[in-house]
């Protein structure tokens, strides 16, 4: 007994209809709709990392390492990048942009450079040369390569227009690594013992907290002979106001 041949009526402008053919369903082709990610996808979590931090801040795709492996976070990270949500700054090197009225997209600070950097291979840094004197408002020059020691392998970092170099040093050198001491000791170094002035002094007397100031004197033994003299004034206790006569009031 032969089956009828039927097929029902389908209006292009409806929705597509079952067909029946010699007595079997045949179901037509649909396109499937493309899922959103999951809750947990790697996409879903290193956007949210994303979007609760700071402008400016920096990324490595170590900062994501807990979202899964290597290969797909960084094909999750470019996805990020074609969107708009992050910047390339180099290989391995993202950044979530600062925006200015006025100058438009900025770069990221060098901080925000070295923290990254630093974190992802567990190094320690000391900042040095004119940069260090830069951050301690001892120079108001613009360092065109800022020099980090560091206890890790020597290497150049490039962030957009910015050349971050890391020099290896001994660990004499890193043993005040992190402290106002390391830092005043590189400073004075790159400026040289003429130019370390009673004014520059006076300058960092005023700027610096007198508690963080005084200990600079555990650190002294680290720092060259000409240099222990001046080391000890910054961190000069501040005079007290002279004691008010008995009987008499302010």
């Amino acid at each position: 007994m032969a089956f009828p041949l039927m097929r029902e009526q389908n209006d292009s402008s409806s929705c597509p209809k079952s067909v029946l053919f010699f007595g079997q369903i045949e179901l037509p082709f649909v396109t499937p709709m493309p899922r959103a990610p999951s809750l947990n996808s790697i996409d879903t979590q290193l956007a949210r990392r994303v979007q609760r931090s700071a402008r400016g801040t920096v990324f490595t795709p170590d900062s994501f390492a807990a979202a899964g492996s290597r290969a797909a976070i960084d094909k999750a990270l470019q996805r990020m990048v074609a969107r708009g949500e992050l910047r390339r700054l180099s290989r391995g090197l993202y950044d979530k942009p600062r925006e200015d009225e006025v100058l438009g997209t900025l770069w990221p600070s060098v901080d925000a450079v070295v923290k990254a950097v630093a974190g992802k291979d567990k190094l320690r840094t000391q900042p040095a040369g004119v940069y260090a004197a830069n951050m301690l408002g001892l120079s108001d020059q613009v360092p065109a390569k800022v020099v980090l020691l560091t206890d890790g392998i020597s290497r150049t970092v490039q962030a957009g227009p910015m050349k971050i170099s890391l020099k290896r040093t001994t660990p004499r050198q890193m043993a005040a690594a992190g402290r106002l001491s390391g830092l005043l000791i590189q400073a004075f170094k790159s400026l040289g013992e003429p130019h370390v002035t009673p004014a520059r002094i006076a300058r960092l007397r005023r700027n610096l907290p007198q508690a963080e100031r005084m200990k600079v004197l555990k650190d002294i033994a680290l720092a060259p002979a000409w240099m222990r003299p001046m080391l000890r004034e910054v961190a000069r206790p501040d005079e007290t106001s002279p004691a008010m006569p008995k009987g008499r009031r302010a």
